[in-house]
């Protein structure tokens, strides 16, 4: 279930180093390099063969990181709705220049977590109770079908596949990790709706549940309880959804999108 508020207790602060550094300059195996490659290169001369600089690789890799550490601290409510955060402060909290900051905080721009303040920074994005109920009754057009078709034709054997990752919520929970709880979450349904084989119903439905996941205006607190009581209806799910009931499933669907965030 997505949350809108904070979690209990606040989440180690991000350090300077927080990010790999990039791989080595990668290097085409002697053996095949060809006899006129490896003349040139033994003369010091550089050839179209050559792979590009990894400087680009590393940028992307650390755009990368700090997008997800940006989602979690939203979850998280660490990035509070209605604020305005700087691309430099953020990069001087995550140990990285502003850069990728910036071009995290344009792509979660472009997903509605966050808006352009021109000259300034960008504002996390506020939300009320009304968007997350039509997110969820939208996400249950969607899920609940897919599932009751998914409960009428895959066996038991490939439902239970899925046991470990619907245990993984259940200790998210438990710690009260609201940022992991909801990529386990997510990740919980991903599966599911996998078996569909349709990628991009997925897709749709995954950034559909990542959207509900933001925090909303009020931020409530959320208590540890809560997210026990949701995560343990991923379980119940699966064990509904081996029994092959039906009614058991459309409701624990509806009731996990519609109890808060699921």
């Amino acid at each position: 279930m997505e949350q809108g508020s904070a979690r209990e207790g606040a989440r180690p602060a991000y350090a300077p180093g927080v990010f790999p550094h990039a791989p080595a300059e990668r290097r085409i195996p002697e053996g095949r390099v060809p006899e006129q490659a490896r003349t040139e290169q033994a003369r010091g001369e550089h050839t179209h063969s050559e792979p590009p600089a990894p400087r680009a690789v590393q940028r992307h890799s650390v755009r990368g990181q700090i997008l997800d550490a940006l989602r979690a601290a939203l979850v998280d409510g660490e990035l509070v709705p209605g604020q305005v955060y700087s691309a430099p402060a953020l990069g001087a909290r995550f140990g990285v220049s502003a850069t990728p900051v910036r071009e995290a905080m344009q792509r979660l721009a472009v997903e509605g977590a966050v808006e352009v303040v021109p000259n300034r920074g960008f504002r996390v994005s506020e939300r009320g109770p009304r968007e997350l109920a039509e997110l969820a009754e939208v996400r249950a057009l969607i899920e609940v079908p897919v599932m009751l078709s998914l409960a009428r034709t895959v066996p038991a054997h490939r439902w239970s596949v899925l046991r470990p990752l619907a245990e993984a919520t259940v200790t998210a929970a438990a710690v009260g990790d609201r940022a992991a709880y909801a990529e386990s979450d997510r990740a919980f349904h991903r599966a599911v709706l996998a078996l569909s084989g349709n990628e991009q119903l997925v897709s749709v439905a995954d950034e559909l549940h990542r959207r509900s996941q933001w925090p909303l205006v009020s931020n409530p607190a959320t208590r540890r309880a809560d997210l026990l009581a949701d995560a343990s209806e991923h379980t119940a799910l699966l064990d509904a959804l081996i029994a092959q009931d039906l009614n058991v499933v459309q409701s624990l669907v509806r009731e996990h999108f519609t109890g808060a965030d699921g």
